[in-house]
């Protein structure tokens, strides 16, 4: 585990409990995997770091720490995408970068969650990958790094030998992929003890306007849409009101948010029917209309296969 100044507390503690807990269930299985040997390091030359809580934790210097099968880099705290750009470039952050190029120089694989796919990023060894990190910073991410193939909707994206995990409490879905690498079984018994469900996507924490406000064009496209969301898209038109070509709405809205203007209108729309399936008790089909949809059965299928969910589960949802 890279341990890093300002280090997210429930990150870090999250996927050492994680990896402890499926130790102690490790021989709950007939043919039991190997044991996880986690040791913390600290960036250089330092033995201990300090958390963004203020807590501090004792871990070997990573200069002088070996060889190791796997480099966990937890996120960081930086609450705002361009101070996290540029800690992540500067000097502050050289000896994280480099533990993270020493690491995979020797072989190891790599992990990394939330802002700690940041690091990873900046040294390059995401250029050419598919992977994913907080949604609230893929914009910054995709303009930054667009060498990396990003998919902000997902939880978790394994390749065989770098992991990148979503939001800070994806770190949870994050160490669970790592026991799942080792020992599916492993990794189902030590879900079911820690009562973890299964979250596949991130899309349905994202907040379009969020993505929307880093972009004038893109925010103005999102108003425009929450203002006929019951209304067909016609691209060619919207783009006419907003002032700018087609191409251009098209290549904005894709580099800010990874989705096309259609994909970005249907988020919108299952944003709002999440809401009113949640807050009122209006027929499914009258809640399809709202959003732009001809009848409920639309609207379910696309909620089971965007989101995971359907209406029932909404309702029921205290």
């Amino acid at each position: 585990m890279l341990v890093i100044d300002d280090v997210f507390d429930s990150g870090l503690a999250a996927v050492l409990d994680v990896l402890r807990t499926a130790d102690a269930l490790r021989g709950e299985l007939p043919t039991p995997p190997p044991a996880w040997e986690v040791r913390c390091v600290a960036p250089g030359s330092r033995g201990q770091a300090r958390t963004a809580a203020g807590h501090t934790v004792d871990a070997a210097p990573a200069a002088t720490a070996g060889p190791t099968d796997l480099l966990v880099v937890p996120g960081v705290w930086h609450p705002r995408a361009d101070r996290l750009t540029r800690w992540v470039a500067s000097d502050a952050a050289e000896p994280a970068r480099e533990a993270v190029l020493r690491a995979r120089s020797q072989g190891a694989a790599l992990a990394a969650a939330c802002a700690g796919t940041f690091v990873l990023a900046e040294t390059g060894v995401l250029d050419g990958l598919p992977a994913t990190t907080s949604w609230w910073l893929a914009p910054a991410f995709r303009r930054r790094y667009p060498r990396v193939a990003l998919d902000e909707s997902r939880m978790v994206v394994p390749t065989p030998q770098v992991t990148t995990a979503g939001a800070a409490l994806a770190h949870l879905d994050l160490a669970l992929a790592l026991v799942r690498s080792v020992s599916p079984a492993l990794a189902e018994l030590t879900a079911r003890y820690l009562v973890v469900d299964s979250r596949p996507s991130q899309a349905s924490y994202a907040i379009p306007g969020h993505l929307a406000r880093t972009e004038p064009l893109v925010d103005a496209f999102e108003r425009r849409l929450r203002g006929r969301l019951d209304q067909p898209l016609r691209i060619a038109e919207t783009a006419r009101a907003l002032g700018v070509s087609e191409r251009t709405l098209q290549r904005t809205v894709r580099a800010c948010s990874g989705l096309t203007p259609v994909g970005f209108a249907q988020r919108i729309r299952l944003e709002q029917a999440v809401h009113l399936l949640r807050t009122t008790d209006l027929p499914l089909d009258t809640v399809a209309r709202r959003v732009g949809y001809e009848n409920g059965t639309t609207l379910t299928t696309l909620l089971r296969r965007r989101l995971g969910t359907t209406p029932g589960r909404l309702r029921d949802r205290p």
